[in-house]
């Protein structure tokens, strides 16, 4: 019901603000998973790269300005290509199965797409 009633950009803006914490999610669940050694190093920027991805994501979708809008887009998008290489760099080390990196960066490109249809 209450779908119904947003126009195109509020449903777009919901759609990708629920895709990303289902990425949060499920990166938080895949980073438990990371050897001990990494949880102050690659762990920590993984979160601190989705966590800043969600701050710029929150600003985009309350900010009215159309300039501050693509400035937060802007930056969001850029924190999602850093995850991308984030995501890479754990496979390459072996921290994550290729199941997992599928799923990962399936995640990551299903937000990119909707991205770049706003």
């Amino acid at each position: 019901m209450l779908i119904n009633s947003l126009n195109e950009k509020n449903k777009s803006s919901l759609l990708i603000y629920i895709k990303y914490l289902k990425l949060i999610y499920f990166t938080n669940d895949i980073l438990q998973k990371y050897p001990k050694s990494e949880k102050f190093a690659l762990v920590k920027e993984i979160k601190n790269t989705l966590y800043n991805g969600l701050c710029s994501l929150m600003y985009a979708i309350k900010t009215n300005n159309e300039q501050e809008k693509t400035k937060y887009l802007s930056e969001f998008d850029l924190t999602i290509n850093l995850l991308k290489k984030h995501i890479a760099l754990s496979y390459r080390y072996k921290y994550i199965n290729l199941q997992n990196y599928t799923i990962w960066y399936t995640l990551v490109k299903t937000i990119c797409q909707i991205i770049s249809k706003k």
